[in-house]
């Protein structure tokens, strides 16, 4: 009962961040407005093999191969709203009211994986440090200003570290540490956290013992190289690794 009390307060949270964040849509946006418009062409209109080589734009891929899949994800239901928005050679700059509203919609629904992973985090906090975290990040004015006004998809990628986090709260270090090694190939800026989470599956999951931990810590290895692999193998296969950082 207390769970479900709980999940509806979340809601409403986010429900009231939402009516914020639809009132900025036709506000201020940056030139990250463009270049996200120009990945959604560019990863919808060319094959895999080029999209770390294309230069029909100042706008260049440069984020990992796990978000060049997101944008290509989100184009599929652009080209439903206004082809012209993933026109590679046609499309520049373009601004119009439907690729507006779509890339800025785009934003505010993949906050429902941030929302999720603030709801994992806290599931078992007490009611004042729950409040306090929901405020904090799912009314973060920072959030607001960077995604939903400057143009970036932060949110998105901070779920990934906040389920991540939940994970390693729960004892579950294998899905943490898998959890977090698909972050670093969704963008490559989180690698400042990586030798604290080196540090802490070390001792905490892998110091068990000679024998024992050995395997645990090839296994954790095996499943972080199975991510990379997985996001970087077809672009290594293409020779764009270099670019795809």
């Amino acid at each position: 009962m207390e769970s479900s009390s709980s999940t509806r307060q979340l809601l409403w949270f986010f429900a009231i961040a939402v009516c914020v964040k639809l009132l900025l849509i036709p506000a201020y946006h940056s030139t990250d407005f463009e270049v996200h418009r120009h990945w959604l062409a560019l990863t919808h209109s060319l094959p895999l093999s080029n999209w770390y080589a294309d230069e029909t734009s100042p706008w260049t891929l440069d984020y990992p191969p796990f978000f060049a899949c997101f944008e290509r994800f989100l184009s599929i239901f652009a080209h439903y709203i206004d082809p012209q928005i993933v026109d590679l050679h046609n499309g520049l700059n373009y601004r119009a009211n439907s690729a507006i509203y779509f890339l800025r919609i785009s934003v505010i629904l993949s906050d429902l994986w941030l929302l999720y992973g603030v709801y994992r985090l806290t599931k078992n906090a007490d009611v004042k440090r729950r409040y306090l975290i929901w405020v904090l990040i799912v009314w973060s004015p920072a959030l607001v200003m960077v995604d939903h006004l400057h143009f970036q998809y932060n949110g998105f990628l901070l779920g990934w570290l906040l389920l991540s986090i939940s994970f390693l709260q729960e004892g579950k270090d294998l899905m943490g540490g898998f959890l977090f090694a698909v972050l670093l190939c969704f963008k490559h800026l989180f690698a400042v956290a990586a030798p604290v989470y080196f540090v802490y599956l070390l001792r905490h999951y892998c110091w068990k013992g000679l024998v024992r931990g050995f395997s645990r810590l090839s296994v954790l290895g095996a499943v972080v190289v199975a991510v990379f692999a997985a996001a970087y193998g077809p672009f290594l296969y293409h020779g764009q690794v270099t670019n795809s950082h």
